[in-house]
């Protein structure tokens, strides 16, 4: 089962990458009317919720730049930034990586229960590592969705 579910990381990935590549960066800084926000934070955003969901929840080193957190944390949105956000090469370089360290970090440790429990701004709890690591597919999907509204927006204005 374990097979599978890297499996089915892999592919949801492997869709994120592949969006990333067809979108055009110089238009990922736009925000359409009715969104708070861009592109570029959705890519950043799936990178650091992937990030603490597996890495951070467990108090383990995310391997992620700082300034991520602040950025692309939930809550956040891109006219509040005061530093020049990470470019598509940055998000995508680690979006790529991100796959064989979670792999090597989760090997064999789905039912692990977490040192606290989580609970996400919908008021979902997850006790385990598998529990949060599944919901994360789903986080990163709503995003996909958000990205190619976003962009079919950017092209209807």
């Amino acid at each position: 089962m374990e097979q599978l579910i890297f499996h089915h990381m892999e592919t949801v990935r492997r869709i994120t990458e592949q969006t990333m590549m067809n979108i055009p960066e110089d238009i990922s800084d736009t925000i359409p009317n009715g969104f708070n926000n861009n592109i570029r934070w959705n890519f950043g955003h799936i990178t650091f919720i992937q990030e603490k969901l597996v890495f951070g929840l467990l108090d383990n080193e995310m391997n992620i730049p700082k300034d991520y957190e602040q950025l692309f944390g939930a809550g956040t949105k891109p006219v509040d930034w005061e530093e020049m956000p990470p470019s598509f090469s940055e998000i995508g370089e680690i979006l790529t990586e991100q796959k064989t360290r979670i792999k090597n970090f989760l090997h064999g440790r789905f039912h692990e229960k977490l040192p606290t429990s989580f609970t996400n701004r919908r008021g979902i709890t997850f006790y385990t590592v598998g529990e949060a690591f599944l919901f994360s597919f789903y986080h990163e999907a709503s995003h996909i969705e958000t990205i190619n509204r976003l962009y079919r927006s950017i092209f209807s204005e």
